[in-house]
């Protein structure tokens, strides 16, 4: 990066800092450290609530998605405008009269303390792996595209946010995700804007979405329903997983998982959590389709400017250390000359096209994919990945992560580039600083004041706070650097992880609100082995033997919860 970037990018850090650390005084016991004494307004429970759900993972990830996979990824979020409405009527109101600092509280009240305790613990794990990936995304982006260390990477993403985080709690965090939210839409935005002012004179949206409908990228809506007849349960996003599986998920993340369930317990007011849960329920899916417009956007512009061989060039880089060396230096030259001849084709055969006075100013079909020239890249991109799939390389086949940060640093001009790694950085502490206040908080009130044999004193409880947050902190980062190598697109990866515990969790929230004579012994046996269940079933569905999309492990969990200790409680009530 340039100088002027790296200023932008290090005066947006340590301004953020800065303002977590003056905004971060509050009382020195848990309600003012964990949920800034219930004084938080609506719009900032909102901005609040967007940032820990929209990570860096989102922002790197979702354009890449797009560029690759089309738009179907938005259906994930289908169910959560249904999922939302629940939890204002089932969850926030009993969380709120109970006044808890945790959701699992409430299950001791309810069943008993093991089931409080598994529950807690089942998030721990879950949010903790979870939280290092969340570190990992940007930091091995970065250290890819612009030579940086992995572990300082690692420690540079992950150790400027815990200072701000430790020093003020959830107040600090309100704040700081406040200002964080305004920076990344803003950067985005321009990196929207940078995109359509890079292509070719007279070539606008529309043109746009024409080049992404005829390459199959504007798959907003899929059935999951196979050609030849059945549904493909292992298709990971269709409307069918999007809002059955989808609703499952949500309903679990913002009804059972602390990191959001302790943004809206911030509010002031009942109807203040309520307000700022719709209202992200409405912006959400909305955000998430421009986002992943950017990346169709991306894909229409590198149908006129070069598009690298690979978007990852330290994997590059490795290739031409092994003993492909000599085959990449060839398939790289005619890969270039290839480039050249192809975007010259499509600029031709725009201009072509703009002269016709048919009244249409679009491309025809035969400008996109379906091409000779364009096959031929295609199939050098091909080759490029099987080389990198080699054992004796060791390489990282999957660009996905890449393709929109190297957009970035290749066709952002000077100070913007600064910008939009900043958003990355912010986007990450914004989802990172409040699980990590989540995570502190099950740690002291689940287990160290719960299991406590004495009072801890209120000065106490809150100097013990801090220091969980910073061993989290220092947790997650050491799992960043475990998840260096964690493959496929990585907000495919905390998916699929949250997806492993979600619906085991939510089962037993569902059971305490719907079941009332299920009793604790029934659901905590029920919740052990359904998550047992679910984590055979993942493994089988890695190797093939059971093809499941991941989102139908969280109807699997929470169904099954439910059910199996419905089950349980008959033999329970037959040997009282």
């Amino acid at each position: 990066m340039s100088r002027p970037d790296w200023i932008v990018l290090v005066l947006t850090l340590l301004a953020i800092i800065a303002y977590g650390l003056y905004k971060g005084r509050t009382s020195r016991d848990l309600d003012g450290y964990f949920l800034s004494n219930r004084t938080v307004p609506w719009y900032m429970v909102l901005l609040g609530i967007m940032g820990t759900q929209a990570s860096a993972v989102t922002f790197l990830s979702a354009p890449g998605q797009a560029f690759t996979d089309g738009m179907r990824f938005v259906q994930y979020y289908f169910g959560l405008p249904l999922a939302i409405i629940v939890v204002c009527v089932s969850f926030v109101p009993v969380f709120r009269r109970l006044k808890v600092y945790t959701a699992y509280e409430f299950l001791e009240q309810r069943f008993d303390l093991k089931t409080r305790l598994l529950t807690s613990f089942l998030f721990l794990v879950q949010r903790g792996v979870s939280t290092g990936i969340s570190i990992a995304a940007p930091s091995i982006i970065l250290s890819s595209l612009l030579g940086w260390n992995i572990l300082w990477t690692n420690v540079f993403m992950g150790g400027l946010l815990i200072i701000y985080t430790v020093t003020g709690g959830a107040k600090a965090v309100a704040y700081t995700q406040q200002l964080q939210m305004i920076i990344i839409f803003g950067g985005m935005a321009v990196a929207g804007y940078m995109v359509v002012r890079g292509l070719p004179a007279g070539v606008g949206l529309s043109q746009v979405l024409h080049i992404g409908g005829k390459a199959g990228k504007l798959n907003i809506i899929t059935t999951g329903f196979r050609k030849g007849g059945g549904f493909d349960w292992s298709d990971r996003y269709n409307l069918l997983s999007g809002i059955i599986g989808g609703f499952f998920l949500q309903l679990s993340y913002f009804g059972a998982d602390q990191s959001q369930v302790g943004r809206y317990l911030t509010a002031r007011s009942t109807s203040e959590s309520r307000l700022g849960l719709l209202l992200n329920g409405l912006v959400k899916v909305p955000m998430q389709f421009l986002i992943l417009l950017l990346g169709v956007m991306v894909f229409a512009f590198y149908q006129f400017h070069p598009r690298p061989v690979f978007f990852n060039q330290s994997q590059i880089a490795k290739l031409e250390r092994s003993k492909y060396k000599d085959s990449v230096d060839m398939l790289l030259a005619r890969y270039e000359a290839g480039e050249l001849e192809r975007m010259g084709s499509q600029r031709r055969l725009y201009e072509t096209v703009e002269t016709d006075k048919s009244g249409r100013a679009m491309l025809p079909d035969s400008g996109l994919q379906a091409g000779r020239l364009e096959r031929a890249q295609a199939a050098d991109r091909a080759t490029v990945k099987r080389w990198l799939d080699d054992p004796a390389v060791g390489g990282d086949s999957n660009e996905t992560n890449y393709i929109f940060l190297r957009f970035v640093t290749d066709y952002l001009p000077v100070g913007l580039i600064g910008l939009l790694i900043a958003v990355i950085v912010l986007a990450a502490w914004g989802s990172i600083a409040p699980t990590l206040n989540a995570l502190a908080s099950c740690t002291i009130v689940d287990f160290h004041r719960r299991l406590a044999r004495v009072p801890l004193g209120a000065e106490k409880e809150y100097r013990l706070s801090r220091w969980y947050t910073l061993l989290w902190g220092v947790f997650c980062v050491a799992m960043a650097q475990l998840a260096y190598n964690a493959g496929n697109s990585l907000i495919e990866a905390v998916n699929m992880l949250g997806s492993m515990f979600y619906g085991v969790i939510l089962g037993v929230f569902l059971v305490a609100f719907l079941r009332r004579r299920t009793g604790g012994r029934a659901v905590f046996i029920s919740a052990v082995i359904v998550e047992i269940g679910v984590i055979v079933l993942n493994v089988l569905g890695r190797k093939g033997i059971v093809p499941l999309g991941f989102l139908w492990f969280n109807v699997i969990g929470a169904v099954g919860v439910v059910v199996l200790s419905e089950v349980l409680q008959l033999f329970v009530r037959r040997r009282g």
